[in-house]
């Protein structure tokens, strides 16, 4: 089956893979754009669980404050390399997530973080548990899982802190 280069770009632009991933994708999906989404992300999410043994020790710290001044939030994002830390899509994420922080409030990164006496859903309290405000069929831990396929190096939040004024 030939694939056209303009359904490859338009794969590679929904999803940020490489041409030939998404080239392939596509001939397994028969063409079929949506199946290879489905095989992509797949194909993502296994990438994702070989790198997380890595040490991530590069990053940066996101800062936000919602307009008004009543809410502010630090959040700190990890990866392999500072190459990475200072690419758009990693950026993009580390803001994502400060917004996420600012706009749910959760109690914790993972359930790891919780404490065993909490009375709390931690689907709420965790924040990488939570839905994503931006695309609730997704969790936090989804999109982590996403920009670690398109940077293609261990991600991870290792702390934040929201405050809120009066509180």
């Amino acid at each position: 089956m030939q694939i056209s280069t303009s359904t490859i770009k338009d794969l590679r632009e929904k999803t940020g893979a490489g041409i030939m991933d998404c080239k392939k994708a596509l001939t397994e999906a028969k063409g079929n754009v949506e199946k290879a989404i489905e095989i992509l992300n797949q194909q993502g999410i296994a990438l994702a669980r070989k790198k997380s043994e890595r040490i991530a020790d590069q990053g940066i710290v996101e800062g936000y404050v919602h307009p008004g001044g009543r809410i502010g939030v630090l959040v700190e994002v990890n990866c392999e390399t500072d190459f990475v830390a200072r690419t758009d899509e990693f950026k993009d994420l580390a803001h994502n997530l400060a917004l996420q922080i600012a706009a749910m409030c959760p109690l914790c990164v993972s359930e790891e973080d919780m404490s065993e006496d909490a009375d709390v859903d931690a689907k709420t309290a965790c924040l990488l548990l939570q839905t994503y405000i931006k695309d609730p069929d997704k969790t936090i831990q989804d999109v982590v899982t996403e920009t670690i396929a398109k940077v293609g190096e261990n991600i991870k939040v290792r702390r934040f802190v929201r405050y809120e004024l009066g509180s």
